[in-house]
């Protein structure tokens, strides 16, 4: 059983949910001579088509960091060359850590559902989008999303080296209405909805579209830490 490394790097900066883009784009240019594709997914010779391991997020209001695997040694650098006075979007911003915390997490399947949130989900392209609006039936949609998001589940463990060797179940159990979030200069689709799923996932990563800026953000509804919920 493959143990999955985790570390979360909490700011006391309040950020607003439409700057979590400038404060990815201020980390990586604070990186700019320490050229690691980890922390934006493509440098100038070559993308990485994978799942990313440096996603940027705002939890509870706050700039955060969520590394996963190779993230987890790859953050050292920004913490070794950085001044942490941050420019996020128009303004200037001393960061000031307020915790790190790192821990391991068992990614695998289990006999019993876990229920969770998703917020901020991106999970139309648009072909998908065309096929959502031509059906009429809301469950017939709900049948559509079950489905990505199982493959947005399953992306998620393959880009961390994990593979099923059972059937993963993933239910649908709330879906809030849609509403048109801007990504990439697109407008697209975004959905909060709950769901049952028989696979462990840890708090705060994202499935889905733009999960290196706060898309798709996932947490267990048990948690005591809460994603922001603030629209």
């Amino acid at each position: 059983m493959k143990n999955t490394k985790m570390l979360i790097v909490r700011f006391k900066n309040q950020i607003q949910k439409n700057e979590i883009s400038f404060f990815r784009g201020a980390v990586i240019h604070a990186l700019e001579n320490n050229n690691d594709i980890l922390f934006h997914n493509h440098n100038k010779n070559k993308f990485r088509y994978a799942y990313p391991l440096i996603q940027y997020k705002r939890i509870n209001q706050k700039a955060a960091i969520i590394c996963i695997d190779e993230g987890t040694e790859a953050i050292g650098k920004l913490f070794s060359s950085c001044n942490f006075r941050f420019m996020i979007g128009e303004r200037k911003q001393e960061m000031e850590v307020e915790n790190i915390k790192a821990h391991q997490y068992s990614v695998q399947l289990w006999d019993s559902t876990f229920k969770y949130r998703i917020l901020n989900w991106l999970p139309l392209n648009q072909e998908s989008y065309a096929k959502y609006k031509s059906m009429e039936s809301l469950s017939d949609k709900i049948q559509q999303l079950d489905s990505i998001l199982l493959g947005n589940i399953l992306s998620f463990a393959k880009g961390i080296g994990i593979f099923f060797d059972r059937q993963v179940i993933c239910r649908i159990t709330y879906l809030a209405d849609p509403r048109m979030s801007m990504y990439k200069g697109v407008k697209m689709l975004s959905f909060d909805a709950e769901f049952d799923c028989n696979v462990s996932i840890p708090d705060f990563i994202g499935l889905g579209k733009g999960v290196s800026v706060g898309g798709g953000v996932v947490t267990k509804k048990r948690s005591i830490m809460k994603y922001d919920e603030e629209k």
